[in-house]
């Protein structure tokens, strides 16, 4: 795919991530179209070549392939609206949930788009490294027809025909990154309060933290199955420690919210029955509905 015809791309939006982006395509040599709603954003990307179309629409038609980067689904619901998406082939990696997702490909597909749902996980300046992750889901022919285009940006993963896996897949890594984040956080506050500062105590946390990813794929055999056995300990041992971390945080007069809602979902799934199940029982909790 080295002609003008086929490896052409627009870009939809050029806030830091849509110029990083943009940026990527032209280093790989791609042909790129940008467009953005204030135009002097475009400035950088016009004087490393590319092009500046007048209008979202002349972006659409300039290329085979448009990537959207916006700051939410509704903006890009309202920047397509009006546009002539008959042929086109779009890329939405715009952050959202999965069924905003589900629901901008329907749209899209009835006015004759093909559609792909992605998410980027990832800083600006790491786009175009392998270090980008890049998630896609959609139509699988589509992610096939397109991916030497695609892969100017970083390393793609394609994760499957439902358009909403990509979203799921970037809150699902949210959710664990401010987990072990807060985690850190509530042990620095500790520490500090013994007058340990964050970087003494953080190459001790990095060793925790490995060593608890080691023990996820396991943790996961047993969640896949349904199964908790108390290999090497059980929740009723568990909260016992979290008891503690509770008392230690109030002790030392630091915020105890965070290790009060660790015990309160191993208090309920004790009161469930699963006091003498491992750790990986507490997906019981988790799953049920909020209060």
């Amino acid at each position: 795919m080295n002609n003008e015809t086929t490896s052409s791309v627009t870009v939809l939006g050029l806030g830091l991530m849509g110029r990083a982006l943009a940026g990527a395509f032209l280093r790989a040599g791609h042909p790129t179209t940008v467009w953005n709603r204030t135009a002097a954003k475009a400035g950088e990307l016009v004087a490393e070549g590319a092009r500046l179309a007048p209008t979202a629409a002349d972006a659409i038609k300039a290329s085979p392939l448009t990537i959207i980067c916006l700051t939410d689904y509704q903006a890009v619901r309202e920047l397509l609206a009006t546009a002539d998406l008959d042929g086109a082939t779009l890329v939405n990696l715009t952050s959202g949930d999965s069924a905003q997702a589900r629901e901008t490909a329907r749209r899209a597909g009835e006015r004759g788009a093909r559609y792909l749902d992605g998410a980027v996980m990832a800083i600006p300046p790491s786009i175009g490294t392998a270090g980008a992750v890049i998630l896609h889901s959609g139509p699988h022919q589509d992610f096939e027809t397109h991916r030497p285009v695609l892969e100017a940006l970083g390393t793609l993963t394609y994760l499957g025909e439902d358009h909403g896996l990509a979203s799921l897949y970037d809150v699902a890594g949210l959710a664990m990154m401010w987990s072990v984040l807060n985690g850190w956080l509530q042990g620095v506050a500790l520490l500090r309060t013994a007058g340990v500062d964050a970087a003494t105590f953080t190459p001790f946390t990095r060793m925790i933290a490995e060593e608890v990813a080691g023990w996820l794929p396991g943790y996961a055999d047993q969640v896949d199955a349904g199964s908790y056995p108390a290999d090497v300990s059980a929740l009723e041992t568990d909260v016992r420690a979290m008891a503690h971390l509770v008392e230690e945080s109030e002790a030392v007069g630091i915020n105890a919210e965070l290790p009060k809602l660790i015990k309160a979902l191993a208090d309920r799934a004790i009161a469930a029955g699963r006091g003498g199940e491992q750790y990986p029982a507490l997906i019981e909790e988790f799953v049920k509905p909020g209060a």
